[in-house]
Order: C-alpha cells, then sequence, then structure tokens
C-alpha cells in the first residue's frame, strides 16, 4: 500500500460523475461485563449500533502458552489462554503499515454454545495487497496499521494465539477480537437463500425476434424526492441517499428488475449530430440484481468518515474471497459484513468497508464501500488497481473449497449489470495503469480481464485457486445476461 498513485481518480461526493450510460432518475443530493487484566476494549460510542473490539497487545511466548514445538522459541509472540467478552472475528494488526509479517499465526477459540475449544486455525498473514492507494487521503492516513486478513470463528467467549516469524516480526503486535453486535429484529432482510436468479440461456435467432418488451414488466416509477425518514442519522440519511434513486431512503434493500425494466432505468448519452440520423444502440446491460443495502446488514454508518471518493468510471472489476472462512451460514452473512467492516475500520485505520461488493456462500449481494452502488465508489480493494475499477469479495476461502455455484452466478449477475451500466463486455479485455505494485511498476499500462482475479494485479494466492478457476465461467454467464452471447 505504500507506492504512489496518480491523484486523478477522486472526487468528493458532491461531485457529478459522468457514466457511459446514466441513469434516468435524478440523483438525490447527499447530504460489557468485565475484562480480565491486559485487555483494553473500545465500547460502544453513543449512538452507535452494538458490536465492539477488543485489543489484546502480544507478549514473548514462555512456558505459561503452548508455542509451535518444544520450548517454543524466544522470538515468538502470543497470549495465554484467557477469558474475553464475546467476539465473532478475530485478526493481528501492528504499528508499521510498510512492514510484513513473514510467519504463521495461529488462533484457538472457546464458543460460547458449548465451552468446546477449537482446534489451531491459520490466520492469513498476506493482507498488504489489500488496501487504498497511497496517492489517497486514506492510503497515508495516520490511522493505518499492518494487518493480517481477518478469520470468523463465530461466537467465543475465550481465545489463545501463538506467532512465529520467519524473520523478525513488526512492533506493536496486537490480537483484535471484534464483536459484530446484533441489529434489531426486522431491520435486515432475510439472506438465508439464494437470490432467484434463473440461468442465462443463449437466445436464437427466433427468440430474438420477439421484442423482449412484449412480455417484460414495465420499469417501475423513480420515486421522487424520497422523504427521509425519521430517525435516520445523517450519516445513514446520505449513505442511503446515495442510492435514493434506486430504492427508497431506509431500504434494506434495492430491488431486482428484469433486463427490460434495467434498460428503461437508463439513458444513452447524447447523439451528437454527425449521427443524429443513426437509430440508437441498445446498451447491453443485464437485470439488475437483489443488492442487500448498507442499512440491510446493519453497518455502523457512525464509525466511517464522512462523505464518499469516486473514481472516473469502472472498466473492471476484480473478484476476492475475503479469506474469512468457510464457517459461517448465510444468516450470519450480515454478522460477518459488520465484523470485517468494523476490522477494516477501527483495527486497520481505513476510512470505509474495503470492497465495493460482497456476496455470500447462497448467493446474495450486498452493498460493500458507501457511496451508491451504480455510482464508480473508489474501493481500497486492489493495491495499484483501485482507480476505474471495482472489488467484489466472496465470503469464504477458496484456496482448497470450492465455491458456491449460487456465488459464482452472484458475481455474473452483478458484474453484467454494473459492467452494463458502464459500457464493459464481461468477456473482454481492458487497460489499466498501475499504481505500483509486486507484478508491475508504477505507470505501467496493464491489460487485463474485464473480470480479473486479485491475482491479476498483483501477486497473491487470492482470490483462491478455486474461485479463480471459475472466473471464465462467470465472463461467460454475464455476457449471457448482458445479451451478448
Amino acid at each position: 500500500m505504500r507506492a504512489s498513485l496518480a491523484s486523478s481518480i477522486a472526487v468528493t461526493c458532491a461531485a457529478a460523475l459522468a457514466l457511459p450510460v446514466s441513469l434516468a432518475a435524478p440523483v438525490a443530493a447527499v447530504a460489557p461485563t468485565a475484562l480480565p487484566p491486559a485487555v483494553s476494549a473500545l465500547p460502544p460510542e453513543p449512538g452507535q449500533l452494538p458490536g465492539s473490539t477488543q485489543s489484546l497487545p502480544l507478549v514473548p511466548l514462555d512456558g505459561s502458552v503452548r508455542g509451535f514445538g518444544a520450548g517454543g522459541d524466544s522470538g515468538d509472540q502470543g497470549l495465554a489462554r484467557r477469558d474475553v467478552r464475546p467476539f465473532s472475528l478475530v485478526g493481528v494488526v501492528w504499528d508499521d503499515p510498510a512492514a510484513a509479517l513473514h510467519g504463521t499465526v495461529q488462533v484457538r477459540t472457546r464458543s460460547t454454545g458449548d465451552g468446546t475449544w477449537s482446534e489451531w486455525q491459520d490466520v492469513e498473514t498476506h493482507n498488504d495487497e489489500h488496501g487504498a492507494d497511497p496517492a489517497t487521503a486514506e492510503g497515508t492516513g495516520r490511522a493505518l496499521k499492518g494487518a493480517t486478513a481477518p478469520l470468523w470463528v463465530g461466537d467465543s467467549d475465550g481465545v489463545e494465539i501463538r506467532v512465529r516469524g520467519e524473520e523478525q516480526l513488526p512492533e506493536g503486535l496486537s490480537l483484535e477480537l471484534v464483536d459484530p453486535g446484533t441489529v434489531p429484529v426486522g431491520d435486515a432482510p432475510d439472506a438465508a437463500d439464494a437470490p432467484d436468479a434463473p440461468a442465462p440461456r443463449t437466445r436464437t435467432a427466433a427468440a430474438a425476434a420477439v421484442p423482449e418488451a412484449a412480455t417484460a414488466p414495465a420499469a417501475p416509477a423513480a420515486p421522487a424526492a424520497p422523504a427521509v425518514p425519521a430517525g435516520l442519522s445523517a450519516a445513514e440519511a446520505a449513505a442511503s441517499a446515495a442510492n435514493s434513486q434506486l430504492a427508497s431512503y431506509g431500504a434494506a434493500w434495492i430491488p431486482a428488475l428484469s433486463k427490460v425494466a434495467t434498460e428503461a432505468t437508463v439513458r444513452l448519452p447524447e447523439t451528437t449530430t454527425a449521427v443524429k440520423k443513426a437509430p440508437a444502440v441498445k446498451p447491453f446491460i443485464g437485470p439488475r440484481p437483489k443488492i442487500i443495502t448498507r442499512k440491510g446488514w446493519g453497518a455502523d454508518e457512525s464509525i466511517r468518515e464522512k462523505g464518499f471518493v469516486y473514481t472516473k468510471t469502472i472498466k473492471a472489476a476484480f473478484v476476492h474471497h475475503s479469506a474469512t472462512g468457510n464457517n459461517y451460514t448465510c444468516r450470519q452473512a450480515p454478522s460477518v459484513l459488520r465484523s470485517i467492516y468494523r476490522y477494516h475500520v477501527k483495527s486497520s485505520g481505513w476510512r470505509d468497508f474495503g470492497y465495493n461488493f460482497a456476496v455470500d456462500k447462497c448467493g446474495n449481494i450486498y452493498e460493500g464501500r458507501a457511496g451508491g452502488v451504480a455510482k464508480p465508489v473508489l474501493g481500497a480493494h486492489t493495491l495499484g488497481f483501485n482507480t476505474n475499477s471495482m472489488g467484489i469479495a466472496v465470503l469464504g476461502t477458496f484456496s482448497k473449497s470450492a465455491p458456491p455455484a449460487a456465488a459464482v452466478t452472484a458475481v455474473a449477475r452483478l458484474t453484467a449489470w454494473k459492467l452494463g451500466l458502464h459500457g464493459v463486455n464481461p468477456n473482454s479485455t481492458t487497460y489499466l495503469t498501475s499504481g505500483g505494485g509486486n507484478l508491475y511498476k508504477k505507470g505501467t499500462k496493464v491489460k487485463l480481464r474485464t473480470i480479473a482475479g486479485h491475482r491479476d494485479g498483483f501477486a497473491t494466492e487470492c482470490p483462491g485457486a478455486r474461485l479463480y478457476g471459475k472466473l471464465a465461467t462467470a465472463r461467460t454467464t454475464s455476457a449471457k445476461y448482458q445479451g451478448r452471447l
């Protein structure tokens, strides 16, 4: 996260955005129990949704901690078993964001359900390839820390950790224990089942001759000057306003639309005088999928930075896995998201959730970083390539486990719509300029697939070999949703 990037990417949330295909509706104005010794906690602030973070400084291992081998190692660090406040996600952070943790991090946790201790679980240490580009205010923020990937462990109230370095460990190692809290019943949509997503089929010539509009429902009328519900904070109203052309203020989700209805909600660019007599070219835009909003998964808008930052356009989508493990249910996915969000902001020092979108194992799609799902929000997902791209995190770890078909289909549906808004063929290639990394030097113009894996822009295992192997399927399916195949 330390290389330089061209600074032509960011504008404030009030800036107008010119998209290749614009939305027809006008854009609304954006307006504990006692802890054991040595445990520090960040309690919920007034007005915040429930949720908290405990920070436990690591210490050199001694006889009270079971190390990696007989007698341990004088350079190893960790913590002995201890009781802590309830938490569901763990990670390790350190002082210098430019320092790397080369080594092994393992944790054991105690379930609050039956009191049993888990086996040792590995925490992914290579996480610096995610994050904000250094030329941005976020990338040079004073609050930034080095961090491992977060690991979802479920409801727990005990922890033990050991860290062994292949070289000197970074200074200021701290174990972060994140409690996602709960949202009031009825505030979030039911995310237990995959959304209705029939597989796209190639249209025959005969089928193409029948106007799709003849059977498809008309696009719903855009809400005019929607009222802001009472009880929304300024930050909640601003996050909701960024999507107000797609759903009402405070909506828990943005409804799905058919392809024809989706196309009816956008307008083509103005035609020049020279080609005014030419027939309008119908855009290739996939049907808008149902998207669970930040309100829907219970994002605490008070912890992120105010305002939104945008890039110029969206030319490609980078697919990631969250590396948080696969031990979650789809009903728990909002809790996983709240945990990652808090870890990104409170523990790692980012301005907001890093990814633009997230997808769970059932194929539910979630709004990630605030600023509007139809807009080119600048994320912190692919170091060196956040400009003019978007990041999609599939919740789970897919190095050895195959991603569910529903998740791959959701990636295809999301990219067919979002890339389509920007006139991008999901089964094609594009060029992005590197801001610097371990594969491409700063300023290098790189040819990439328009649906790319994180590893295409940075030497990393992300999005895991098994998910990466499914991206060809996602590209073809996405193009079919757009009507290109």
